[in-house]
């Protein structure tokens, strides 16, 4: 088996049973610790639902998210300007980010958008060029994940995306986020396979250590997810800092509510 991050060596470490059933191999990458699973062949099988029923955090996940995006926009990028959602599942985050007032969309080829219809990318004029694009809990998903993540850095210069880093104790086989049942997380990165994911997309890369990473084509001087005490950085950074501070709110934006309200109302009114 070669990783299907740096096309190296693999190491078998274990094996375990996928939705209750298969008995799965895992492999680790020599370079990187990247694990993967053997090809998946149970996946049409997995995904007989988009959403598993093991994903009760959805709604928590979704207003942390919404939280934390909205200061990373505050402060790296430009609010003003379109975003989108890849993979968006409902399109729960999208409707979230419109509701504050940010222009997002939403992609999914696999799951229905029920909470932001109209704001598909199928609805947007723009198809690439946007100012950010969100990829959350898509990564562990992802059976070649170079090509795919490729794909996504094709619409935009920088992605925000979300997936939990491996455990620093490294026991991965009583991982809950192993989620064997469900059968659909088959890609689990560390820090040094992220980067190494950035350097093949030439992108910077910083992460908060945990769940929440950025690949950027923009120079960062400082990583946005840390917070600074040193004099210097204050100076320069005051602002940003205290946007970005989680006791502090984001500047409000005026909401998107009622004007896409009043659009898809104008729009089932021509049907």
């Amino acid at each position: 088996m070669r990783s299907k991050i740096t096309g190296g060596e693999t190491t078998l470490i274990f094996e375990t049973k996928v939705l209750n059933k298969y008995n799965v191999k895992y492999y680790k990458c020599r370079d990187t610790g990247f694990v993967q699973t053997e090809e998946p062949y149970w996946l049409n099988e997995a995904y007989s639902s988009a959403i598993t029923k093991l994903d009760i955090g959805i709604v928590f996940r979704n207003e942390q998210l919404k939280n934390r995006v909205s200061k990373l926009i505050s402060i790296l990028f430009n609010p003003s300007r379109l975003f989108l959602d890849y993979a968006g599942g409902y399109g729960l985050f999208t409707r979230m980010m419109r509701d504050i007032g940010y222009d997002f969309y939403h992609t999914d080829q696999y799951c229905q958008n029920m909470f932001a219809e109209h704001f598909d990318l199928l609805d947007c004029n723009q198809k690439s060029g946007f100012e950010v694009v969100t990829a959350f809990e898509v990564f562990e998903h992802l059976s070649n994940p170079i090509e795919e993540i490729k794909e996504m850095t094709k619409l935009s210069d920088n992605l925000i995306f979300s997936t939990e880093l491996q455990p620093a104790n490294g026991d991965l086989i009583n991982w809950w986020y192993l989620a064997p049942e469900t059968g659909q997380h088959i890609s689990f990165y560390t820090e040094s396979s992220l980067k190494a994911i950035a350097k093949q997309l030439g992108c910077h890369f910083t992460t908060d250590g945990h769940s929440l990473h950025l690949f950027t084509k923009k120079e960062l001087s400082v990583n946005p997810f840390q917070e600074r005490k040193d004099p210097f950085f204050i100076k320069i950074m005051r602002r940003k800092v205290a946007r970005y501070d989680r006791e502090v709110e984001v500047p409000l934006r005026s909401s998107l509510l009622e004007t896409d309200f009043n659009y898809i109302k104008a729009k089932l009114n021509k049907e």
